[in-house]
Protein backbone atom coordinates (compact mmCIF):
# COMPACT_ATOMS: atom_id res chain seq x y z
CA UNK A 1 0.00 0.00 0.00
CA UNK A 2 1.19 3.75 -0.94
CA UNK A 3 1.00 6.46 1.32
CA UNK A 4 1.43 10.36 1.22
CA UNK A 5 4.47 11.51 2.60
CA UNK A 6 4.81 15.40 2.47
CA UNK A 7 8.42 15.47 2.95
CA UNK A 8 8.93 13.90 -0.62
CA UNK A 9 6.23 16.04 -2.17
CA UNK A 10 7.64 19.37 -0.92
CA UNK A 11 11.33 18.09 -2.62
CA UNK A 12 9.57 16.98 -5.77
CA UNK A 13 11.61 19.20 -8.71
CA UNK A 14 8.38 18.18 -11.43
CA UNK A 15 5.74 20.21 -9.23
CA UNK A 16 5.23 24.17 -10.24
CA UNK A 17 3.29 26.21 -7.49
CA UNK A 18 0.91 29.06 -8.66
CA UNK A 19 0.19 32.01 -6.86
CA UNK A 20 -3.56 32.95 -7.02
CA UNK A 21 -2.92 36.18 -9.10
CA UNK A 22 -0.71 34.37 -11.31
CA UNK A 23 -3.50 31.87 -12.25
CA UNK A 24 -6.36 34.52 -12.58
CA UNK A 25 -4.19 36.16 -14.68
CA UNK A 26 -3.17 33.29 -17.20
CA UNK A 27 -6.46 32.72 -17.04
CA UNK A 28 -7.52 35.74 -18.07
CA UNK A 29 -5.03 35.61 -20.83
CA UNK A 30 -6.59 32.65 -22.05
CA UNK A 31 -10.11 33.80 -22.15
CA UNK A 32 -9.20 37.11 -23.58
CA UNK A 33 -7.34 35.62 -26.70
CA UNK A 34 -10.08 32.64 -27.14
CA UNK A 35 -12.53 34.78 -27.07
CA UNK A 36 -12.19 37.98 -28.67
CA UNK A 37 -15.52 38.90 -29.47
CA UNK A 38 -18.65 37.06 -28.58
CA UNK A 39 -22.53 38.36 -28.98
CA UNK A 40 -25.11 37.07 -25.95
CA UNK A 41 -28.58 37.26 -25.58
CA UNK A 42 -29.94 37.05 -22.08
CA UNK A 43 -32.71 38.87 -19.67
CA UNK A 44 -30.99 41.77 -17.51
CA UNK A 45 -30.51 41.10 -13.83
CA UNK A 46 -28.71 42.76 -10.72
CA UNK A 47 -28.25 45.92 -12.75
CA UNK A 48 -25.99 48.37 -10.48
CA UNK A 49 -25.12 51.95 -11.39
CA UNK A 50 -21.92 53.16 -9.16
CA UNK A 51 -20.86 56.84 -9.17
CA UNK A 52 -17.91 55.82 -11.41
CA UNK A 53 -20.65 56.03 -14.28
CA UNK A 54 -20.02 52.05 -15.46
CA UNK A 55 -23.38 50.02 -15.24
CA UNK A 56 -22.74 46.10 -13.76
CA UNK A 57 -25.06 43.33 -14.52
CA UNK A 58 -25.90 39.77 -14.97
CA UNK A 59 -27.06 38.07 -17.88
CA UNK A 60 -29.31 35.15 -17.54
CA UNK A 61 -31.41 32.78 -19.06
CA UNK A 62 -33.52 29.98 -17.96
CA UNK A 63 -30.32 27.87 -16.80
CA UNK A 64 -27.61 29.88 -16.35
CA UNK A 65 -26.49 33.57 -15.39
CA UNK A 66 -23.12 35.53 -16.65
CA UNK A 67 -21.33 38.82 -15.06
CA UNK A 68 -21.18 41.63 -17.17
CA UNK A 69 -19.33 44.87 -16.79
CA UNK A 70 -19.90 47.75 -18.92
CA UNK A 71 -17.84 50.58 -18.70
CA UNK A 72 -18.48 54.13 -18.89
CA UNK A 73 -17.31 55.45 -22.35
CA UNK A 74 -19.47 52.36 -24.23
CA UNK A 75 -22.62 53.27 -22.28
CA UNK A 76 -22.90 56.66 -23.71
CA UNK A 77 -23.33 55.06 -26.77
CA UNK A 78 -27.00 53.87 -25.34
CA UNK A 79 -29.85 54.86 -27.10
CA UNK A 80 -31.83 53.38 -24.44
CA UNK A 81 -31.80 52.87 -20.36
CA UNK A 82 -31.55 49.11 -19.18
CA UNK A 83 -33.62 48.08 -16.35
CA UNK A 84 -33.72 44.76 -14.91
CA UNK A 85 -35.73 42.33 -16.66
CA UNK A 86 -34.90 43.75 -20.20
CA UNK A 87 -34.52 41.33 -22.77
CA UNK A 88 -31.13 42.49 -24.54
CA UNK A 89 -28.16 41.65 -26.98
CA UNK A 90 -24.46 42.45 -25.58
CA UNK A 91 -21.34 42.17 -27.68
CA UNK A 92 -18.14 41.87 -25.63
CA UNK A 93 -15.24 39.82 -24.85
CA UNK A 94 -14.58 37.15 -22.13
CA UNK A 95 -12.43 38.72 -19.19
CA UNK A 96 -11.34 37.33 -15.51
CA UNK A 97 -11.97 39.88 -12.92
CA UNK A 98 -9.05 38.64 -10.82
CA UNK A 99 -9.89 40.53 -7.65
CA UNK A 100 -12.56 37.60 -7.31
CA UNK A 101 -11.58 35.52 -9.39
CA UNK A 102 -15.27 35.40 -11.10
CA UNK A 103 -14.84 35.24 -15.55
CA UNK A 104 -17.34 38.20 -16.93
CA UNK A 105 -18.01 39.80 -20.40
CA UNK A 106 -16.45 43.02 -20.95
CA UNK A 107 -19.84 44.67 -22.76
CA UNK A 108 -18.89 47.32 -25.70
CA UNK A 109 -22.29 47.28 -27.25
CA UNK A 110 -26.08 46.57 -26.21
CA UNK A 111 -29.36 46.82 -28.04
CA UNK A 112 -32.86 45.71 -26.97
CA UNK A 113 -33.13 42.26 -28.41
CA UNK A 114 -36.00 43.23 -30.79
CA UNK A 115 -34.26 45.94 -32.49
CA UNK A 116 -31.81 43.47 -33.40
CA UNK A 117 -34.05 42.07 -36.11
CA UNK A 118 -34.42 45.84 -36.78
CA UNK A 119 -31.04 47.02 -37.00
CA UNK A 120 -30.20 44.29 -39.55
CA UNK A 121 -33.10 44.80 -41.48
CA UNK A 122 -32.28 48.43 -41.40
CA UNK A 123 -28.70 48.13 -43.27
CA UNK A 124 -29.95 45.70 -45.78
CA UNK A 125 -32.28 48.15 -46.92
CA UNK A 126 -29.88 51.03 -46.53
CA UNK A 127 -27.00 48.79 -48.30
CA UNK A 128 -30.09 47.82 -50.87
CA UNK A 129 -30.73 51.78 -51.93
CA UNK A 130 -27.37 53.03 -51.69
CA UNK A 131 -26.14 50.47 -54.82
CA UNK A 132 -29.27 51.53 -56.33
CA UNK A 133 -27.89 55.35 -56.25
CA UNK A 134 -30.68 56.98 -54.07
CA UNK A 135 -28.38 58.54 -51.82
CA UNK A 136 -25.93 59.88 -54.18
CA UNK A 137 -24.75 63.22 -53.89
CA UNK A 138 -25.29 64.40 -57.27
CA UNK A 139 -29.35 63.90 -56.59
CA UNK A 140 -29.30 66.16 -53.42
CA UNK A 141 -30.77 69.32 -54.31
CA UNK A 142 -29.90 72.72 -52.03
CA UNK A 143 -32.38 74.40 -49.88
CA UNK A 144 -33.55 77.72 -50.98
CA UNK A 145 -31.44 80.29 -49.10
CA UNK A 146 -35.03 82.21 -48.01
CA UNK A 147 -37.93 80.43 -48.76
CA UNK A 148 -41.51 82.17 -49.86
CA UNK A 149 -43.07 79.37 -47.57
CA UNK A 150 -41.64 76.36 -45.72
CA UNK A 151 -43.91 72.87 -45.53
CA UNK A 152 -43.68 70.84 -42.15
CA UNK A 153 -44.60 67.31 -42.09
CA UNK A 154 -44.95 65.83 -38.99
CA UNK A 155 -47.39 65.25 -35.77
CA UNK A 156 -49.34 67.87 -34.75
CA UNK A 157 -49.30 66.90 -31.37
CA UNK A 158 -45.47 66.32 -30.45
CA UNK A 159 -42.81 68.68 -29.31
CA UNK A 160 -41.10 68.70 -32.58
CA UNK A 161 -43.49 71.05 -34.54
CA UNK A 162 -43.54 73.69 -31.38
CA UNK A 163 -39.99 73.18 -31.24
CA UNK A 164 -39.37 74.29 -35.18
CA UNK A 165 -42.52 76.75 -35.03
CA UNK A 166 -40.13 78.18 -32.16
CA UNK A 167 -37.06 78.36 -34.19
CA UNK A 168 -38.72 79.84 -37.66
CA UNK A 169 -40.40 82.31 -35.30
CA UNK A 170 -37.18 83.68 -33.62
CA UNK A 171 -34.73 83.05 -36.70
CA UNK A 172 -37.03 84.40 -39.47
CA UNK A 173 -40.42 84.95 -38.42
CA UNK A 174 -41.64 86.50 -42.23
CA UNK A 175 -41.56 83.08 -43.71
CA UNK A 176 -45.24 81.43 -43.64
CA UNK A 177 -45.22 77.50 -42.44
CA UNK A 178 -47.25 75.15 -44.10
CA UNK A 179 -48.26 71.82 -41.27
CA UNK A 180 -48.96 68.40 -42.83
CA UNK A 181 -50.32 66.78 -40.28
CA UNK A 182 -49.17 63.01 -40.02
CA UNK A 183 -48.95 60.24 -37.98
CA UNK A 184 -45.47 59.75 -36.77
CA UNK A 185 -45.45 56.33 -35.24
CA UNK A 186 -46.69 52.75 -35.62
CA UNK A 187 -47.79 50.81 -39.28
CA UNK A 188 -49.97 54.07 -40.28
CA UNK A 189 -47.02 56.32 -40.36
CA UNK A 190 -44.91 55.22 -43.20
CA UNK A 191 -48.26 55.83 -45.70
CA UNK A 192 -49.49 59.00 -44.51
CA UNK A 193 -45.97 60.17 -44.73
CA UNK A 194 -45.50 59.09 -48.34
CA UNK A 195 -49.18 60.83 -48.96
CA UNK A 196 -48.21 64.07 -47.44
CA UNK A 197 -45.14 64.29 -49.58
CA UNK A 198 -47.01 63.37 -52.68
CA UNK A 199 -49.39 66.15 -51.64
CA UNK A 200 -47.02 68.69 -51.12
CA UNK A 201 -45.10 68.50 -54.02
CA UNK A 202 -48.53 68.16 -56.48
CA UNK A 203 -49.45 71.62 -54.54
CA UNK A 204 -45.92 72.98 -55.01
CA UNK A 205 -46.65 75.70 -52.60
CA UNK A 206 -43.24 75.49 -50.27
CA UNK A 207 -40.07 75.87 -51.52
CA UNK A 208 -38.49 73.39 -49.03
CA UNK A 209 -40.08 70.66 -46.70
CA UNK A 210 -38.80 69.42 -43.30
CA UNK A 211 -39.92 65.95 -42.37
CA UNK A 212 -39.24 65.89 -38.48
CA UNK A 213 -40.35 63.72 -35.24
CA UNK A 214 -38.58 63.56 -31.64
CA UNK A 215 -36.25 61.09 -30.08
CA UNK A 216 -37.40 57.51 -29.54
CA UNK A 217 -36.22 53.97 -29.93
CA UNK A 218 -35.53 52.19 -32.99
CA UNK A 219 -38.68 50.52 -33.11
CA UNK A 220 -40.57 53.94 -32.64
CA UNK A 221 -38.56 55.37 -35.34
CA UNK A 222 -38.91 52.86 -38.07
CA UNK A 223 -41.56 54.42 -39.95
CA UNK A 224 -38.88 56.59 -41.49
CA UNK A 225 -36.74 53.23 -42.34
CA UNK A 226 -39.54 52.09 -44.63
CA UNK A 227 -38.78 51.88 -48.40
CA UNK A 228 -41.46 53.41 -49.72
CA UNK A 229 -41.02 56.77 -47.46
CA UNK A 230 -36.84 56.67 -48.96
CA UNK A 231 -38.11 57.04 -52.05
CA UNK A 232 -41.05 59.15 -52.17
CA UNK A 233 -38.58 61.69 -50.60
CA UNK A 234 -36.20 61.07 -54.00
CA UNK A 235 -39.81 61.37 -56.13
CA UNK A 236 -40.75 64.57 -54.62
CA UNK A 237 -39.81 67.66 -56.29
CA UNK A 238 -39.42 70.09 -53.49
CA UNK A 239 -36.32 69.79 -51.37
CA UNK A 240 -36.33 67.72 -48.07
CA UNK A 241 -34.69 68.11 -44.77
CA UNK A 242 -34.83 65.49 -42.91
CA UNK A 243 -35.19 66.29 -38.76
CA UNK A 244 -35.77 62.63 -37.30
CA UNK A 245 -34.82 61.66 -33.76
CA UNK A 246 -31.60 62.87 -31.84
CA UNK A 247 -28.39 63.50 -32.83
CA UNK A 248 -27.38 60.08 -32.61
CA UNK A 249 -30.13 58.38 -34.05
CA UNK A 250 -29.94 57.58 -38.18
CA UNK A 251 -33.05 56.89 -40.29
CA UNK A 252 -33.13 55.79 -43.67
CA UNK A 253 -34.58 58.84 -44.71
CA UNK A 254 -31.88 60.80 -43.32
CA UNK A 255 -29.28 59.65 -46.43
CA UNK A 256 -32.73 60.09 -48.91
CA UNK A 257 -33.26 63.58 -48.17
CA UNK A 258 -31.77 66.46 -49.95
CA UNK A 259 -30.19 67.73 -46.11
CA UNK A 260 -29.56 66.16 -42.85
CA UNK A 261 -30.40 67.84 -39.46
CA UNK A 262 -29.55 66.05 -36.26
CA UNK A 263 -32.70 67.56 -34.13
CA UNK A 264 -36.41 69.21 -35.59
CA UNK A 265 -34.97 72.20 -34.44
CA UNK A 266 -32.00 71.51 -36.58
CA UNK A 267 -33.34 70.94 -39.55
CA UNK A 268 -35.61 74.57 -38.97
CA UNK A 269 -32.47 76.07 -38.34
CA UNK A 270 -31.37 75.08 -42.23
CA UNK A 271 -34.11 75.77 -43.44
CA UNK A 272 -34.38 79.87 -43.30
CA UNK A 273 -31.83 82.16 -42.82
CA UNK A 274 -31.02 83.95 -39.06
CA UNK A 275 -32.59 87.38 -39.41
CA UNK A 276 -29.44 88.68 -37.00
CA UNK A 277 -26.73 87.65 -39.20
CA UNK A 278 -28.44 88.80 -42.53
CA UNK A 279 -29.44 92.49 -40.17
CA UNK A 280 -25.93 92.52 -39.70
CA UNK A 281 -24.59 91.61 -42.83
CA UNK A 282 -27.14 94.24 -44.16
CA UNK A 283 -25.97 96.66 -41.43
CA UNK A 284 -22.22 96.08 -43.19
CA UNK A 285 -22.95 96.68 -46.49
CA UNK A 286 -24.80 99.79 -45.59
CA UNK A 287 -21.76 101.50 -43.80
CA UNK A 288 -19.77 99.75 -46.97
CA UNK A 289 -22.05 101.72 -49.18
CA UNK A 290 -22.37 105.05 -46.74
CA UNK A 291 -18.12 104.58 -46.39
CA UNK A 292 -17.82 104.21 -50.71
CA UNK A 293 -20.45 107.50 -51.34
CA UNK A 294 -18.50 109.27 -49.19
CA UNK A 295 -14.90 108.75 -50.34
CA UNK A 296 -16.88 109.33 -54.04
CA UNK A 297 -18.33 112.43 -52.75
CA UNK A 298 -14.70 113.64 -51.23
CA UNK A 299 -13.05 112.80 -54.85
CA UNK A 300 -15.54 114.83 -56.70
CA UNK A 301 -15.13 117.82 -54.15
CA UNK A 302 -11.73 118.02 -54.53
CA UNK A 303 -11.85 117.37 -58.82
CA UNK A 304 -14.66 120.59 -58.45
CA UNK A 305 -12.02 122.34 -55.81
CA UNK A 306 -9.34 121.56 -58.81
CA UNK A 307 -11.09 122.69 -61.62
CA UNK A 308 -12.31 125.71 -60.32
CA UNK A 309 -8.67 126.85 -59.29
CA UNK A 310 -8.13 125.58 -63.07
CA UNK A 311 -10.44 127.82 -64.58
CA UNK A 312 -9.14 130.80 -62.54
CA UNK A 313 -5.66 129.87 -64.18
CA UNK A 314 -7.00 130.22 -67.64
CA UNK A 315 -9.54 132.71 -67.71
CA UNK A 316 -11.45 133.40 -71.05
CA UNK A 317 -10.81 137.23 -70.93
CA UNK A 318 -6.93 136.69 -70.83
CA UNK A 319 -7.46 133.99 -73.82
CA UNK A 320 -9.34 135.98 -75.94
CA UNK A 321 -6.64 138.68 -75.86
CA UNK A 322 -4.04 136.11 -76.50
CA UNK A 323 -6.05 135.30 -79.37
CA UNK A 324 -7.14 138.65 -81.14
CA UNK A 325 -3.67 139.77 -80.85
CA UNK A 326 -2.55 136.50 -82.36
CA UNK A 327 -5.24 137.30 -85.20
CA UNK A 328 -4.38 140.48 -85.60
CA UNK A 329 -0.98 139.20 -86.48
CA UNK A 330 -2.41 136.52 -88.85
CA UNK A 331 -4.16 139.25 -90.52
CA UNK A 332 -1.39 141.25 -91.14
CA UNK A 333 0.54 138.08 -93.06
CA UNK A 334 -2.61 137.28 -94.61
CA UNK A 335 -2.80 141.04 -96.14
CA UNK A 336 0.93 140.90 -97.24
CA UNK A 337 0.98 137.43 -98.45
CA UNK A 338 -2.55 138.13 -100.85
CA UNK A 339 -0.60 141.90 -102.56
CA UNK A 340 2.45 139.88 -103.19
CA UNK A 341 0.50 136.74 -104.79
CA UNK A 342 -1.67 139.48 -106.54
CA UNK A 343 1.26 140.84 -108.25
CA UNK A 344 2.87 137.79 -109.52
CA UNK A 345 -0.52 136.75 -110.78
CA UNK A 346 -0.99 140.21 -112.72
CA UNK A 347 2.81 139.64 -114.11
CA UNK A 348 2.45 136.60 -115.41
CA UNK A 349 -1.11 137.11 -117.02
CA UNK A 350 0.14 139.52 -119.05
CA UNK A 351 3.12 137.61 -120.42
CA UNK A 352 -0.04 134.88 -120.76
CA UNK A 353 -1.66 137.17 -123.13
CA UNK A 354 0.99 138.54 -125.14
CA UNK A 355 1.99 134.68 -125.77
CA UNK A 356 -1.81 134.38 -126.89
CA UNK A 357 -1.65 137.53 -128.93
CA UNK A 358 1.64 136.08 -130.81
CA UNK A 359 0.14 132.19 -131.26
CA UNK A 360 -3.58 133.75 -132.18
CA UNK A 361 -5.37 130.75 -134.41
CA UNK A 362 -7.41 133.74 -135.89
CA UNK A 363 -5.44 133.62 -139.67
CA UNK A 364 -5.60 129.82 -139.67
CA UNK A 365 -9.34 129.53 -138.99
CA UNK A 366 -9.90 132.35 -142.02
CA UNK A 367 -8.31 129.87 -144.34
CA UNK A 368 -9.97 126.61 -142.86
CA UNK A 369 -13.44 128.86 -143.46
CA UNK A 370 -12.88 129.61 -146.81
CA UNK A 371 -11.67 125.74 -147.58
CA UNK A 372 -15.04 124.42 -145.94
CA UNK A 373 -17.20 126.98 -148.20
CA UNK A 374 -15.66 125.50 -151.16
CA UNK A 375 -16.13 121.76 -149.92
CA UNK A 376 -19.66 122.93 -149.04
CA UNK A 377 -20.38 124.18 -152.45
CA UNK A 378 -19.08 121.13 -154.19
CA UNK A 379 -20.44 118.89 -151.46
CA UNK A 380 -24.26 120.36 -152.44
CA UNK A 381 -23.91 120.27 -156.05
CA UNK A 382 -22.70 116.28 -155.80
CA UNK A 383 -25.84 115.86 -153.70
CA UNK A 384 -28.04 117.48 -155.83
CA UNK A 385 -26.88 115.40 -158.83
CA UNK A 386 -27.09 112.11 -157.12
CA UNK A 387 -30.43 113.03 -156.10
CA UNK A 388 -32.32 114.04 -159.10
CA UNK A 389 -30.65 110.61 -160.64
CA UNK A 390 -32.16 108.58 -157.75
CA UNK A 391 -35.41 110.33 -158.03
CA UNK A 392 -35.67 109.28 -162.10
CA UNK A 393 -34.77 106.39 -161.08
CA UNK A 394 -37.38 105.83 -158.15
CA UNK A 395 -40.15 107.12 -160.60
CA UNK A 396 -39.24 104.47 -163.18
CA UNK A 397 -39.46 101.69 -160.63
CA UNK A 398 -42.81 103.13 -159.70
CA UNK A 399 -44.30 103.18 -162.51
CA UNK A 400 -43.14 99.79 -163.39
CA UNK A 401 -44.13 98.23 -159.82
CA UNK A 402 -47.97 100.12 -160.42
CA UNK A 403 -48.42 98.44 -164.09
CA UNK A 404 -47.83 94.82 -162.00
CA UNK A 405 -49.27 95.61 -158.74
CA UNK A 406 -53.01 94.77 -157.79
CA UNK A 407 -53.85 98.28 -157.73
CA UNK A 408 -53.91 98.39 -161.62
CA UNK A 409 -55.68 95.08 -161.80
CA UNK A 410 -58.31 96.40 -159.62
CA UNK A 411 -58.43 99.87 -161.75
CA UNK A 412 -59.46 97.61 -164.85
CA UNK A 413 -62.59 96.32 -162.50
CA UNK A 414 -61.39 93.04 -161.00
CA UNK A 415 -62.22 92.46 -157.11
CA UNK A 416 -60.55 90.59 -154.52
CA UNK A 417 -62.78 88.37 -152.40
CA UNK A 418 -61.84 87.01 -148.87
CA UNK A 419 -63.23 85.08 -146.70
CA UNK A 420 -64.54 85.92 -143.06
CA UNK A 421 -61.10 84.17 -141.80
CA UNK A 422 -59.22 86.38 -144.58
CA UNK A 423 -58.74 83.67 -147.28
CA UNK A 424 -58.89 84.97 -150.83
CA UNK A 425 -61.50 82.80 -152.40
CA UNK A 426 -59.64 80.99 -155.43
CA UNK A 427 -61.96 78.02 -155.76
CA UNK A 428 -65.99 77.97 -155.24
CA UNK A 429 -65.30 74.74 -153.04
CA UNK A 430 -63.85 77.24 -150.45
CA UNK A 431 -67.56 79.34 -149.92
CA UNK A 432 -71.16 78.05 -149.67
CA UNK A 433 -74.60 79.48 -149.33
CA UNK A 434 -75.31 82.03 -147.25
CA UNK A 435 -71.24 82.89 -146.12
CA UNK A 436 -70.09 86.45 -145.61
CA UNK A 437 -67.60 87.47 -147.99
CA UNK A 438 -65.32 89.97 -148.09
CA UNK A 439 -65.10 92.19 -151.57
CA UNK A 440 -61.98 94.63 -152.32
CA UNK A 441 -62.60 96.88 -155.58
CA UNK A 442 -60.30 99.76 -157.11
CA UNK A 443 -61.59 102.27 -154.57
CA UNK A 444 -62.84 100.70 -151.36
CA UNK A 445 -64.10 97.32 -150.20
CA UNK A 446 -67.75 96.13 -149.09
CA UNK A 447 -69.15 92.71 -147.32
CA UNK A 448 -71.82 90.25 -149.06
CA UNK A 449 -73.24 87.13 -148.39
CA UNK A 450 -73.01 83.91 -151.11
CA UNK A 451 -76.80 83.09 -152.97
CA UNK A 452 -75.55 80.50 -155.24
CA UNK A 453 -73.64 77.19 -154.53
CA UNK A 454 -73.33 76.30 -157.61
CA UNK A 455 -69.64 74.99 -157.91
CA UNK A 456 -70.10 74.22 -161.49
Amino acid sequence: MDTFDPGSAGASPEREIYTVSRLNREVRGLLESGYSAVWIEGELSNLARPASGHIYFSLKDASAQLRCAMFRGNNRRLNFRPADGDAVVCRGRLSLFEARGEYQLVVDYMEAAGEGRLQRAFEALKRKLAEEGLFDQALKRPAPTLPCRIGVITSPSGAAVRDILHVLARRFPAVPVRIYPVPVQGDSAAPAIVHALDLAGARADCDVLILARGGGSLEDLWPFNEEMVARAIRACPVPVISGVGHEIDFTIADFAADLRAPTPSGAAELAVPDKSEWLRELTGKRRRLDGAMNRRLLQLRQRSDWLQRRIGQLHPGTRLRQQAQRLDELDQRLARAWLGDHQRRRARLAHLWSTLRASSPAPLIGRQRQRMQLVHTRLSAAIGRALDGAGQRLELARRALGGLGPESTLARGYAIVTTAAGEVVRDPTQVSRGSPIDVRVARGRFGAVVDDDDQS
